[in-house]
């Protein structure tokens, strides 16, 4: 992942609402969920949510189908994979030893 990859995807999860939309369509797994749903189980007007959904598929963090009258959305996991490894790629003074899992561990306590 680039370098502006990387901040136009963060950027994009860096408002609260596309966090939480993002986070439940990671949650749904990769059949997704009609936009009705996200909006009414996030409490987000039709009008308002489809901006942070544009945002994000934007970024790439999202796709969409279309099954009938309904667009339903998914998390673009290879995205989301891309910018974890992206963020993590020096986790550690990048030692695939360490595991980074080890790394945030000590991330935490320091």
């Amino acid at each position: 992942m680039e370098n502006s990859d990387a901040v136009f995807a963060l950027g994009a999860l860096a408002q609260d609402t596309r966090l939480d939309v993002f986070r439940r369509l990671v949650q749904a797994g990769p059949e997704g969920l009609p936009a009705g749903q996200i909006a009414e189980q996030l409490g987000v007007p039709a009008a308002t949510l489809s901006f942070h959904l544009t945002q994000l598929r934007q970024a790439g963090l999202i796709t969409f189908r279309r099954e009938g009258r309904s667009l339903i959305y998914a998390a673009e996991y290879a995205t989301m994979n891309a910018l974890l490894a992206y963020l993590t790629e020096n986790c550690c003074a990048g030692s695939a030893a360490a595991g980074t899992t080890a790394c945030f561990t000590e991330f935490r306590k320091g």
